[in-house]
């Protein structure tokens, strides 16, 4: 089930985004990039339509997923 990202209060949504940035990984790029900036990159997505925040019913999860991938 997708929920909108609009519906979810901001603090929730910016911790939802930490955790969600966290969990990938280590970043082994050349350029270094900021917590704070995977986060804006990520609400960017979400902003743009490009990824989606969805509920799992069956495992009671929450996750952030590309839209093309749901």
């Amino acid at each position: 089930m997708i929920i909108p990202w609009q519906q979810i209060e901001p603090d929730t949504l910016d911790n939802l985004v930490k955790e969600f940035v966290l969990r990938e990984g280590t970043d082994y790029g050349a350029i270094e990039v900021s917590l704070q900036d995977k986060v804006n990159q990520i609400k960017t997505q979400l902003e743009n339509g490009e990824a989606v925040v969805v509920f799992s019913e069956l495992h009671e999860t929450v996750d952030i997923q590309l839209k093309n991938k749901f």
